[in-house]
């Protein structure tokens, strides 16, 4: 994504970062590049926003529950492997599968989600994605 003009720090690497800045996981100085780049840049703002909002509903409906212990280890032991591989200098391929449960009781409308049909498979949601692949 790019909205044709040219900017400091380039559409692709803030959106690149975009969920180190939404997790406040990134330094200030990089913070302060990427709000410069949303005054200026209507289309990363909106996408920033359009974030930003999935974050809030995720933790709105699943905020109260906790993570299964087997879960958190084997996500863990994941990411450890996958340090160990870019330190060794290896390529590694991650492979993301999501189970969603939805409980009666808390019936809320599901988001409308793109649709996965017709995507290439490295864009699909679940599909492997290679570490440290730049984001289109």
């Amino acid at each position: 994504m790019s909205c044709g003009d040219p900017h400091e720090t380039e559409c692709g690497e803030v959106l690149d970062h975009l969920y180190e800045f939404l997790d406040n996981e990134m330094p200030e100085g990089d913070c302060a590049k990427l709000r410069v780049h949303f005054d200026e840049c209507s289309p990363c703002l909106k996408q920033y926003g359009l974030e930003q909002a999935i974050k809030a509903l995720i933790k709105r409906s699943c905020g109260c529950d906790d993570t299964p212990a087997d879960l958190r280890g084997k996500v863990l032991a994941r990411i450890d492997s996958i340090r160990a591989g870019q330190r060794s200098g290896e390529q590694v391929v991650v492979s993301v599968e999501t189970t969603v449960e939805v409980h009666a009781e808390s019936a809320r409308p599901a988001p409308k989600l793109g649709g996965a049909a017709g995507q290439a498979p490295a864009e699909r949601p679940g599909a492997p994605v290679e570490a440290g692949a730049q984001a289109e």
